[in-house]
């Protein structure tokens, strides 16, 4: 005879499930793999496993480990999980998955929208580097938004001017928002106004014709097209 659960044993091992964030993870900018990933965290936290690998996580969904240890990253940076550490007290240090980033932005969906906008630009930076971030790279992002105030926006331009000067790293990056913000500049019109004038003096004063190369695709954002 097969061994059925009592309905107690059920009972005992459901899990709470905030119905907003089935209906709203779209909105957070989600998907369904990384809300699936989501909830298994939510799911070993209720079982005392407070940091499961992506092997365990992985273990459990139709993806491999190594998907699974790139969707937490980017989880982290959309500021839906953070890794906390303590220290007990034999100075040992334990690390714990947190979903509190992510509760709080379920519950301040209008207040998220910005911290969405932040979280593109890890994706934008990787696309347009072709590789993932480093630590550091992901700190001096990090720093622009949020010592130096840099809108998103701003930062996402300063990106593609790099593109288009064939000079695609931080410093390059980081001088040419430092040189914005000497000049005043704190939007994208202005930033655009600001390049098409260099590249158009760029042009001018070129004494020697250079080989052409299509720039159409860089200079869209100069035409308005963010």
């Amino acid at each position: 005879m097969t061994n059925i659960p009592s309905f107690q044993h059920i009972l005992l091992t459901q899990i709470p499930i905030p119905v907003q964030l089935l209906t709203s993870y779209k909105r957070l900018g989600l998907d369904e793999t990384e809300a699936m990933v989501l909830l298994q965290i939510h799911r070993f936290l209720f079982e005392q496993n407070e940091f499961p690998t992506p092997m365990d996580i992985a273990s459990c969904l139709t993806i491999g480990e190594t998907e699974c240890s790139n969707i937490l990253r980017k989880l982290i940076q959309k500021d839906m999980l953070e890794i906390k550490q303590t220290e007990n007290d034999k100075q040992q240090i334990t690390e714990t998955y947190s979903l509190e980033p992510l509760w709080k932005n379920l519950y301040n969906l209008n207040d998220h929208e910005q911290n969405r906008e932040e979280g593109t630009i890890f994706i934008l930076f990787e696309q347009e580097f072709g590789r993932p971030l480093s630590p550091f790279e992901i700190e001096t992002i990090n720093a622009w938004l949020d010592k130096d105030k840099f809108i998103p926006s701003l930062i996402k331009a300063a990106l593609r001017e790099a593109v288009l000067m064939g000079k695609l790293n931080f410093k390059y990056i980081d001088r040419i928002l430092r040189e914005w913000k000497r000049k005043g500049i704190h939007t994208v019109d202005q930033a655009r106004q600001a390049s098409k004038s260099f590249h158009n003096h760029q042009t001018s004063t070129k004494k020697f014709p250079e080989k052409k190369r299509n720039t159409s695709f860089y200079y869209n954002w100069l035409e308005g097209d963010d």
